[in-house]
């Protein structure tokens, strides 16, 4: 006995309405994470555009389809906005992208014959499904290569629930690929495409879809909390750098890299001068705001490799792998230029000393510290406001 169409999409819809109920309640409201609240949204909008499908063959097709197309292509670009945060690098999907494959969709659908044609704006919609679900594979496919098996415990665990997530969204998007190549070449009434590319057979792809996206739901979203206590853990909880403990976790990897492709680089110490000052002219909550404008003057100066960390009080230490004396120099003078622009009459900012060690690799960590210090106690003592590079002359 075969189902016909509606029979699919009513299960469809129950599946779909069990899942985002029980991963709302019990994964969602438990921890909050990105991805839990992306794929809850996604299942959602799947279930209310199968639910509009329901209503083709009377006579509010005419705006039911074109809705049913929008909230499914909408309910894509939630897969991909999902997949994309559980990468760490990369930041959330504008609003308007994802606004703009349903938007496209659902004019296109309604400019056509929606009342008639049941496949009105089809090629569009079509498009718009395997691009996003392509695009979701692919920010997959980079949080797979980037996974480090020995980064926590469940690591092999967790990149054998991405990988199955990743062939879920790859396959679905390969079969709706081969659906819009089919409508383009055939249309959506000749046997090829009813055959191999029809409701019934789109349907089941999509609930394979989404008993993977339920399979890796706890796992993927357990791991993202997970990540952001440890990043909570490692972030200065004022200025939100890095913490002397991270810092130096990350930096020492970091600085084996350099000096194992023989790219060198440059440590730097900084100290905003005369700090205590302004903590008794104009209290506490200023001082607090001047290590925040100067946290945020350093992510706009340094690059993604670089590291930055909030040493101590008033202290800062900033990693430049790969960086010469130069571009120490430079980084600092962009520190200090962006810090004296934020200066305000109520609120006159400080300037700020530095002290520039170059990556040895006789030497550890450690000591490129004590060297960078070194170098920023000269500038302190001749005159503050300048960058002083360590030399054997400066040596104590």
């Amino acid at each position: 006995m075969t189902l016909d169409t509606a029979s699919l999409r009513v299960s469809f819809a129950l599946v779909a309405l069990t899942l985002v109920v029980l991963f709302y309640v019990i994964t969602y409201r438990t921890g909050r994470s990105a991805y839990a609240a992306w794929w809850c949204a996604s299942l959602a909008l799947f279930l209310v555009g199968a639910s509009a499908y329901l209503l083709a063959g009377t006579t509010h097709q005419a705006w039911a389809n074109p809705l049913g197309n929008a909230l499914i292509t909408l309910g894509a670009g939630c897969v991909w906005a999902g997949s994309r945060s559980l990468r760490r690098d990369r930041h959330a999907l504008p609003r308007w992208l994802l606004a703009f494959a349903p938007l496209v969709v659902g004019v296109m659908s309604l400019l056509g014959d929606p009342a008639d044609d049941a496949w009105s704006g089809g090629e569009f919609f079509l498009a718009a499904m395997w691009i996003q679900l392509g695009l979701a594979g692919m920010e997959l496919g980079v949080l797979v290569r980037g996974a480090n098996a020995d980064a926590h415990p469940d690591a092999y665990a967790y990149r054998r629930t991405v990988w199955a997530l990743l062939l879920a969204c790859c396959t679905v998007a390969a079969f709706y690929l081969g659906r819009w190549v089919a409508f383009l070449a055939v249309g959506p009434d000749r046997p090829l495409f009813t055959t191999f590319f029809g409701e019934q057979v789109t349907t089941l792809a999509t609930t394979v879809l989404l008993a993977t996206v339920s399979f890796s739901m706890s796992t993927l979203s357990e791991e993202q909390q997970k990540e952001a206590l440890r990043d909570t853990a490692a972030r200065d909880g004022l200025t939100g750098l890095l913490n002397r403990t991270a810092f130096f976790q990350l930096a020492e990897a970091a600085r084996e890299r350099a000096l194992g492709d023989a790219a060198g680089g440059s440590l730097v110490m900084a100290d905003l001068d005369h700090f205590k000052q302004l903590n008794d002219q104009y209290g506490h909550q200023a001082g607090d705001r001047a290590l925040v404008a100067f946290a945020d003057c350093c992510r706009s100066a340094v690059r993604s490799a670089d590291l930055v960390a909030r040493y101590g009080g008033e202290e800062f230490v900033i990693l430049l792998p790969g960086a010469d004396a130069a571009r120490a120099d430079e980084v600092a003078r962009a520190i200090s230029t962006g810090l004296a622009r934020r200066s305000e009459p109520d609120l006159p900012l400080p300037t700020v000393s530095f002290g520039v060690a170059e990556l040895d690799p006789a030497l550890s960590l450690d000591e490129m510290v004590q060297r960078a210090d070194t170098a920023l106690y000269r500038a302190k003592t001749t005159g503050r406001d300048r960058t002083v590079h360590y030399t054997t002359e400066i040596a104590p």
